[in-house]
């Protein structure tokens, strides 16, 4: 615990048999994790089997695969069911370092922020960790846009590892979302919608063939999906389109509450 709240991190798993023992045992020698939630996604190797031999971790399994914004709304609803004040992500690929989990813990726990982000970009060491070029201009150009867009001044919208309290979570419109890559995009975008300030923390970058990327298609409907978001936010703030995610009573809800 960390000044007396819960901290729970959260894997949304598929195929993650190679790292997680790895990612597992550098989490829990983390200072105030009091859990570990593990959602397979249906895996084809033995990532439950591995699970399950763990201390300190509770594991779900999906009968068939539902994607990765699906199985983080489960984790999520788990994280809360088990009276989480602070709910960190981080996937068993070991690409994101759990020696940040501290840093991330304090930040929310001491008030200060309600959602933290490991930024890849912030630092200047994303290619240098092995994060191709085109995955780099990617991002880049995406973040640009989304900026100008979200109003917002975010070093990238597409780092996986996420911290978040409680209160912020169960103030998000998550069951709308999509059920695919783009959820961490829109999840990002209603947190900005909601008024919170999002903090970021420098991240190293790391890429290795057991870490879990998506091809370069899926990289195509990612982005997609990451402009019609921007554009949705967009319209949604300045003419007041109707939005599933974007609705008018959850605008700056959490800077009304807090300030921020």
């Amino acid at each position: 615990m960390f000044n007396g709240k819960k901290v729970i991190v959260i894997m949304p798993a598929y195929n993650a048999a190679k790292t997680l023992k790895k990612t597992y045992d550098e989490v829990i020698a983390q200072d105030y994790v009091d859990l570990v939630i593990l959602v397979d996604d249906a895996s084809s190797d033995n990532t439950v089997e591995i699970a399950g031999k763990l201390e300190k971790i509770k594991v779900f399994h999906n009968d068939s695969n539902i994607g990765y914004g699906g199985n983080q709304k489960i984790c999520y609803r788990k994280a809360l069911e088990e009276k989480a004040d602070i709910i960190i992500m981080v996937h068993p690929d070991y690409q994101y370092t759990p020696k940040l989990i501290p840093a991330m813990v304090s930040l929310i726990g001491s008030g200060l922020y309600h959602c933290v982000i490991g930024s890849r970009i912030l630092g200047g060491q994303a290619m240098k960790g092995g994060m191709p070029l085109w995955k780099y201009i990617s991002n880049r150009a995406l973040t640009f846009i989304e900026n100008l867009f979200l109003g917002a001044k975010l070093s990238e919208y597409h780092t996986g590892y996420r911290a978040f309290s409680a209160e912020l979570l169960r103030s998000l419109p998550l069951t709308g979302n999509s059920d695919d890559f783009v959820f961490d995009n829109q999840m990002l975008a209603e947190i900005i919608w909601s008024g919170c300030t999002i903090a970021e923390i420098s991240c190293p970058t790391k890429y290795f063939s057991e870490a879990s990327s998506i091809n370069f298609r899926r990289s195509i409907i990612y982005g997609t999906g990451c402009l019609l978001t921007a554009l949705s936010f967009f319209m949604s703030a300045r003419f007041g389109f109707s939005s599933v995610i974007f609705q008018e009573k959850t605008r700056n809800t959490m800077s009304e509450k807090h300030n921020l």
